[in-house]
């Protein structure tokens, strides 16, 4: 697996999930945005750790704005609200929950 690769391109303004390992404590998922221009509203039961491996995003957590770019990691406690604001052309996470 490359977590590089793109076999599926969600349409403009959508996201695609896809579960790479899934058990009781843990689940890791890749996710490609695709020019998100409309805020994705998100809160999770679990603590999340995302990396954003390619890409530019905005994402809004407790009132504050981080902009994010490859490399950049965010850590999101569980059952913390978060808006994904926007991302630039096509942004691909890896996203830990724990």
């Amino acid at each position: 697996m490359n977590l590089f690769e793109i076999t599926t391109l969600p349409n403009i303004d959508n996201e695609i999930f896809e579960t790479l390992l899934k058990n009781n404590d843990i689940e890791i998922k890749k996710i490609i945005s695709n020019t998100l221009k409309t805020p994705q509203t998100f809160k999770s039961q679990k603590n999340e750790f995302v990396l954003l491996l390619k890409g530019c995003a905005k994402i809004e957590i407790n009132g504050e704005v981080k902009k994010l770019k490859s490399g950049d990691t965010l850590f999101i406690p569980a059952n913390t609200e978060h808006v994904l604001l926007k991302t630039k052309k096509i942004a691909i996470w890896l996203a830990i929950y724990f």
